[in-house]
């Protein structure tokens, strides 16, 4: 199956996995047959993204209580309920829950203490640097740049996904005509991706330990985590060591097949650094 379900567990065990996914778990062993695709479709009407600070904090408490439903209930989102959970916007922008000291947010720090068990809070708290929201003009965007390069539809790899919204804005018929593949570091977050887009084989899983053949997507899309901190793998690869945004172009080129397209958000730093070793690694 090109599905990868979500286990049932109870809110207070809801914690992340320990072992890193196998080849053999990521890659599909036989052609996907059609089923019917109940992933989200985003909309305009929707509202992706919009409102302030608590709003946004809202729409993140909604979806994870929304989550644990599921997850206690043993069952998969109706369409309804994909709508809440897709007003989830991580809490890159919303450092100031954590923040204890903080006399604006107490009511919201102590609601999401008491919501996340101690594993779930620590991860939600380490996603601050690197859960940041892609606006979905940006996205749309990206997707028209490679509708005219000529992508007609493949193998797909989201490999910092959130929630999923490169897969939620994807053009219809290049849905129609893609398997969908995603990599996300955050337990809720993935859980949260595998309930809005069931079609999609979603690896709750770093990236640094995400198995697949080499040159096994036709396109690798996505707007991967900034940041100067290296990232070291236990496959030694040639990228092992890169910085975490280096590491990602990296990583995603070596997926990619001959005469794949790799079309990602890109910082200035990569483009402006000194030191041109990382970049010409990538370039060659």
């Amino acid at each position: 199956s090109a599905t990868e379900r979500a286990s049932v567990v109870p809110e207070a065990e809801l914690t992340p996995s320990v072992n890193p996914p196998t080849a053999e778990q990521n890659v599909p062993t036989a052609t996907p047959q059609p089923v019917a695709d109940d992933s989200h479709v985003i909309e305009e009407a929707d509202s992706i993204g919009k409102g302030g600070l608590k709003a946004k904090y809202k729409d993140n408490i909604a979806a994870i209580k929304l989550l644990f439903q599921l997850e206690r209930e043993g069952r998969n989102s109706t369409a309804a309920e994909r709508k809440t959970l897709a007003r989830w916007v991580g809490w890159g922008g919303l450092k100031g829950v954590f923040d204890a000291n903080n006399k604006q947010l107490a009511t919201e720090h102590q609601e999401l203490k008491a919501l996340l068990n101690d594993e779930q809070y620590k991860a939600a708290r380490a996603s601050i640097l690197n859960a940041h929201y892609t606006e979905p003009k940006v996205v749309q965007a990206m997707y028209q740049a490679l509708e005219q390069l000529g992508f007609k539809g493949g193998r797909v790899l989201e490999s910092s996904m959130g929630i999923g919204n490169f897969f939620g804005l994807m053009p219809k018929e290049l849905r129609k005509d893609s398997q969908l593949f995603g990599v996300e570091k955050d337990e809720i977050t993935a859980l949260l991706a595998k309930h809005l887009y069931p079609n999609a084989r979603v690896t709750h899983s770093g990236f640094e330990d995400y198995q697949v053949p080499a040159e096994f997507f036709d396109i690798a899309i996505g707007n991967p985590p900034f940041g100067s901190e290296p990232i070291v793998d236990s496959d030694r690869s040639p990228y092992s060591g890169f910085s975490i945004h280096n590491y990602f172009f990296a990583k995603q080129i070596d997926k990619l097949r001959e005469g794949g397209l790799l079309i990602n958000v890109v910082s200035h730093s990569f483009l402006d650094k000194m030191d041109t070793r990382q970049r010409s690694w990538i370039a060659e």
